[in-house]
């Protein structure tokens, strides 16, 4: 599945200590670049969408075309990023905003963690009793989580301010926050902040890139992507952001993502949409097995497109948004794992003859979470065995006569039997992805049933221990 690269910039390489340390990657999509240099993007667009460049965006094949604008690609949209000041370091944007011109259908999925951040448990409380939402605004620097209740009270405070600049409900806002765990945002320097963010909101492709930027922490690039597609006859578009790097574990991931379309769609319709989607696309992807507390999904509908309202699942028009919305997540998620902290290949688990889709998914999700597996790859070693443990304690039932490992084209064992293989092609295959900071691709079959899944991860580096070791944000 080749990757679609949205990059428009041109680099440039500044020797620096401060912000974010960026680490070597030979060959990149973007040239070679090390974790010792920043990386800054040249454009035709302001300053704040330009401090890093944007990442390869891996879509699955559709009835769909790219088209550029990001969050702000579908119809009622507008979106920010400024640096406000929040960040321990650097002046890279801190401060994102995305608007709607109308009251927009709103879903949103959270982090299961117990120590859920402050934001998260504002805007669960605030989708439970309202169906609608206008803006979301998102910092960077501080997590605002494990802060008690004066951590929950600057959501509170956050949210009016900005409510009230934009001249709409406070329960119109939706909130969240990244960055170091345990500490509150830097209110003063985030209020004192609004009245330039909301003067920046633009609909342009660089209102949507500056916003992707500001959301990002340990990120070495922007995930931004929308699509444009037919649906029940009607052009519609989907557009979106995400952030994350490290921290990254189904369930979900250290991650962040705001998605917005122009369909007309019902409340209840949009929100399961929204649920199937993120189960196959966040909930699929792993880095480091750790999940975090400020995982947060948005979701707006602004309907401006003109489309007939959908209000069914089994609808033809619901199946052909559905299948662009998961095209969407799916493309953000892997762009997350590709980016993994000191990663240098995307690894993709495709598992079929499951019993079902979840099996399926869950199988493919143990096996790209397997740190014996990822470091195998890392090292290049075609050892397999750790993909087959790692189908097996996945904790889905099948005979191991009928599993089925392939390593790329390289097929490594059948009916349950290791074959003979040609350990140099392997071994030359997983070094050919790093070197290309490519995918490196994992075939399993456990049986004749109908369902498949598919899960993402990226190779476990030594890098990874030391860009942790260090990382204070």
């Amino acid at each position: 599945m080749p990757a679609i690269a949205l990059p428009h910039q041109h680099l440039l390489f500044f020797k620096s200590s401060s912000d974010v340390d960026y680490k070597k990657r030979s060959s990149s999509p973007f040239g070679t670049f090390s974790r010792n240099f920043r990386v800054f993007a040249v454009s035709s667009g302001d300053d704040a969408s330009s401090c890093i460049p944007a990442a390869p965006i891996f879509l699955p094949e559709g009835d769909f075309r790219i088209v550029p604008g990001g969050v702000t690609a579908a119809k009622g949209f507008k979106a920010a990023g400024i640096y406000g000041g929040l960040r321990a370091k650097g002046q890279k944007p801190d401060l994102s905003l995305v608007t709607c011109d109308v009251d927009a259908i709103s879903a949103g999925a959270f982090t299961t963690n117990v120590v859920a951040a402050a934001p998260v448990l504002y805007c669960k409380r605030t989708l439970d009793t309202s169906k609608k939402a206008r803006a979301i605004l998102i910092n960077a620097g501080q997590a605002n989580a494990a802060t008690g209740d004066a951590g929950y009270q600057d959501v509170i405070e956050c949210a009016s301010s900005l409510a009230t600049l934009l001249q709409m409900k406070p329960e119109e806002v939706l909130i969240g926050s990244t960055g170091v765990i345990g500490q509150r945002i830097k209110k003063e320097a985030l209020l004192s902040s609004l009245p330039s963010l909301v003067d920046s909101l633009s609909p342009t492709v660089e209102g949507a890139d500056s916003a992707a930027v500001a959301i990002t922490t340990t990120d070495l690039v922007s995930k931004s992507v929308a699509i444009e597609s037919k649906v029940g006859g009607t052009t519609i578009r989907i557009g979106g952001m995400a952030k994350g790097s490290g921290m990254i574990h189904p369930n979900m991931a250290t991650m962040l993502s705001v998605i917005t379309t122009d369909a007309m769609v019902s409340s209840d319709i949009w929100r399961e949409m929204v649920c199937v989607s993120v189960n196959r696309s966040f909930n699929q992807i792993t880095v480091d097995g750790d999940t975090s507390t400020n995982d947060t999904v948005f979701a707006l509908a602004s309907g401006l497109s003109g489309s007939s309202v959908i209000s069914s699942l089994n609808s033809y028009e619901a199946k052909q948004l559905q299948a662009c919305l998961d095209a969407v997540m799916q493309g953000l998620a892997k762009s997350i794992a590709w980016d993994g902290e000191g990663a240098t290949c995307l690894i993709e688990v495709s598992v079929t003859g499951a019993d079902n889709e979840a099996e399926a998914a869950k199988v493919a999700r143990s096996v790209a979470s397997s740190s014996l597996a990822k470091a195998a790859i890392y090292g290049r070693d075609p050892n397999w065995g750790r993909i087959a443990c790692a189908a097996g304690y996945a904790g889905v039932r099948f005979s191991q006569n009928k599993l089925r490992i392939s390593l790329g084209d390289i097929l490594l064992m059948d009916c349950g039997q290791p074959l003979p293989f040609d350990r140099v092609a392997a071994s030359n295959y997983l070094r050919s992805a790093g070197e290309s900071h490519g995918t490196v691709h994992i075939y399993i079959s456990i049986g004749d049933g109908p369902g498949s899944g598919k899960a993402w991860g990226c190779d476990l580096s030594y890098d990874y221990v030391k860009i942790n070791a260090e990382y204070t944000t």
